[in-house]
């Protein structure tokens, strides 16, 4: 599901990663009907029972996507890089990036939504 709060912030948004961050942006909400996003600490975060991550808007190499708890979903994910106790991140330095990390974004997006309702994963 789209928020008008974020394709307004896309609206005002400008950075050559743009077309990148949109389709990344897809391919989170096309994971899971049970995912939505707002426009939180200024940038647009996928929220479900929580929030699951934010866009790093800084980030100018990349694409960054931060979990704010992925420590803590649950599964094998090693684009889901960090250390500490709570928060991961998952990069994307171009559209191929993408590509080679989509179902393993899904995957990320649906175990969160599965945790979070108490489905089994």
């Amino acid at each position: 599901m789209s928020s008008q709060d974020v394709d307004d912030w896309f609206a005002a948004y400008d950075t050559p990663l743009k077309p990148l961050m949109q389709a990344v942006r897809r391919v989170v909400l096309e994971a899971d009907p049970r995912i939505d996003e707002a426009v939180k600490w200024k940038a647009p975060t996928f929220v479900y029972r929580g929030n699951l991550a934010s866009f790093n808007p800084r980030s100018k190499a990349h694409v960054s996507l931060v979990f704010h708890e992925g420590a803590s979903i649950p599964g094998e994910f090693p684009n889901l890089v960090g250390e500490g106790s709570a928060a991961r991140t998952m990069k994307f330095a171009g559209a191929w990036a993408l590509a080679e990390r989509a179902d393993e974004l899904t995957a990320v997006v649906r175990a969160w939504c599965d945790q979070r309702s108490g489905a089994a994963t």
